[in-house]
């Protein structure tokens, strides 16, 4: 209903103006010239209210101090809509007009405004006065706010567990709260304005990072206070507080990820992808963007069966390297690799997939990309989004066959890969990340329910027979893809020499990747995990992964 407000408004100034032309004598002229003043102003048109205004007056005060003026007493009273009321008859220089204005924190304050003016009939002009700026402030009066703010919001953790409360925000769990709770600051200066029209003072702690910016307006609660003229009080109201933020957050996921984070640099995400709802979250899993390396292969797989450029049986020559606008690309380490589809996704042959995706092309790469959630926002506020060029901006085959394999200028989140990994487990529907427990589940279609069954099935290899061996767990399949992002090249030299062997000589040149999900059938959870500078994906993300893997499904089989 609040949002019809402005709706009444306009039928209410309709129907003055209707009344007002439809009456006689002298003073219709001023009483237009006056509502004309107010109606202005219920629109923020500053410009034309001062055009109304007589010489004395604008000789007194400039445009811009006249806006402003108007602007910082919105701002004051968290002004979101004004309305008209009725139109007196002119009382010696002042037209009394009530005023009603409609407040985010005080309700709608009600009161007079006295217009004074200077000439009569056509020729009357408003003789502006600074307590023109609120209804019922009387000369001399400096229109003011005192805020009350209420205590803020306590953060819950999935199975109850207090993750902040109270003004110290002490935490019952500070081991996990330390990882997901963030900071609380006062408001950043880009912000300072926004926040006061919302009936904050300048010197309020607000969420600038983690849950706390999360959740923000959650905790926050409503601001109470009073509003000033001079001394008199014009309104007030009570502040109100914040009921407690249960989030998706599960305490025994977020350990194991942190303990699995140890000391390296990267992140790591787990989520139900059946809901979209994030258990874990930690180190920059959100917010730091890598090269996926060979995890990106999945998005490459699930484009070329939807061409039908591919199938699970196609086979391919058995090499090092692929070449590609002349120029070579190199299977990890140099090693031997192809056979089929499946065998190639499993074993993470870039001598196969960089051509695949070449011959998919630049502008099917970056829809399907997309679709994924590429060059899309994360509706999480402090996320990052991940990010491929437009089709148009990517190359030559080279080059788009090296976005194929999550090189080049591709860039991605830990959770923006474990999205991908949730969209196969769950039959080719994006879940839409959430950290709000109880949301609503909300999808995007990306690919056919067949296409996803065929790479989760491919996915699945990688564990069983390929590079993601160390994520396997007993009586669990475990579907899966590896990636090692070369932060150099995989491109062979050009002079024909052997390029360096990054991955056993010189570990800190490659970030190390694995997405997964499990069970493979009506699977509970999803992962991602990056660790930069860290080694081959197989070798150190694929056991972190099964670590956080089997820590969520036993969690989820204990709280259903």
């Amino acid at each position: 209903m609040r949002r019809l407000v402005p709706t009444v408004i306009a039928v209410a100034v309709v129907a003055l103006i209707v009344g007002i032309v439809a009456g006689s004598g002298g003073g219709k002229h001023e009483r237009e010239t006056v509502q004309s003043f107010v109606t202005l102003w219920s629109r923020g048109d500053y410009a034309g209210m001062y055009r109304l205004l007589d010489e004395r007056a604008q000789e007194g005060v400039t445009l811009s101090a006249f806006t402003a003026a108007y602007r910082s007493a919105a701002e004051t009273a968290t002004t979101r809509a004004l309305a008209l009321g009725k139109v007196r008859d002119r009382d010696g220089d002042v037209i009394p007009v009530e005023v009603a204005v409609r407040t985010r924190v005080f309700g709608t304050v009600r009161g007079i405004l006295d217009v004074p003016l200077s000439g009569e009939g056509e020729e009357a002009k408003i003789a502006w006065r600074p307590q023109l700026v609120f209804p019922d402030l009387q000369p001399g009066e400096q229109l003011t706010r005192e805020t009350a703010l209420p205590s803020r919001g306590t953060l819950l953790a999935r199975d109850g567990a207090v993750l902040a409360e109270g003004s110290d925000r002490t935490s019952a769990i500070p081991d996990v709260a330390t990882q997901v709770v963030g900071r609380l600051e006062p408001i950043p200066a880009e912000q300072r304005a926004a926040m006061r029209a919302l009936g904050y003072p300048e010197d309020a702690q607000v969420g600038v990072s983690g849950l706390e910016r999360v959740f923000q307006e959650q905790l926050a609660g409503e601001p109470g206070g009073r509003l000033l003229g001079g001394t008199r009080v014009l309104a007030r109201s009570e502040p109100r507080g914040a009921r407690p933020v249960h989030t998706t957050i599960d305490p025994e996921v977020e350990r194991t990820a942190i303990a699995m984070m140890g000391s390296r640099y990267g992140g790591i995400s787990a989520i139900d992808p059946a809901t979209g709802e994030i258990l874990a979250l930690a180190g920059v899993a959100y917010s730091g963007l890598q090269p996926p390396g060979s995890t990106f292969k999945i998005i490459t797989l699930t484009g070329a069966l939807e061409e039908g450029i591919a199938k699970p049986d196609t086979q391919y020559p058995v090499v090092s390297e692929a070449t590609l606008s002349g120029v070579p690309i190199q299977n990890a380490s140099g090693e031997f690799c192809g056979g089929s589809l499946v065998a190639s996704f499993a074993h993470s042959c870039n001598s196969v997939f960089a051509p695949l995706g070449a011959r998919l092309g630049a502008e099917k790469l970056v829809e399907v990309s997309e679709r994924f959630g590429f060059n899309r926002a994360v509706p999480i506020p402090g996320a990052a989004t991940s990010t491929i060029p437009a089709a148009g901006e990517i190359g030559d085959d080279l080059a788009v066959g090296s976005s194929a394999i999550g090189q080049g200028l591709v860039q991605a989140t830990a959770l923006q890969m474990t999205l991908v990994a949730a969209t196969i487990a769950n039959g080719g529907k994006r879940p839409v990340p959430t950290l709000q427990l109880g949301a609503t589940p909300r999808f995007v279609r990306v690919t056919s329910p067949k296409i996803a069954h065929e790479v989760g099935r491919m996915m699945t290899e990688v564990v069983k027979d390929g590079t993601g061996g160390a994520a396997a767990i007993d009586g669990v399949v475990v579907a899966g893809k590896t990636g090692t992002a070369e932060l150099r090249s995989t491109v062979a030299p050009e002079d024909g020499s052997e390029a360096p062997d990054h991955q056993t000589d010189d570990i800190p040149d490659t970030d190390a990747w694995f997405v997964a999900y499990a069970p493979d059938r009506k699977p509970r959870v999803a992962v991602g995990v990056l660790f930069t500078e860290a080694g081959a994906g197989g070798d150190v993300a694929a056991p972190a992964a099964h670590d956080v893997l089997v820590t969520a499904l036993q969690r989820r089989r204990a709280t259903g």
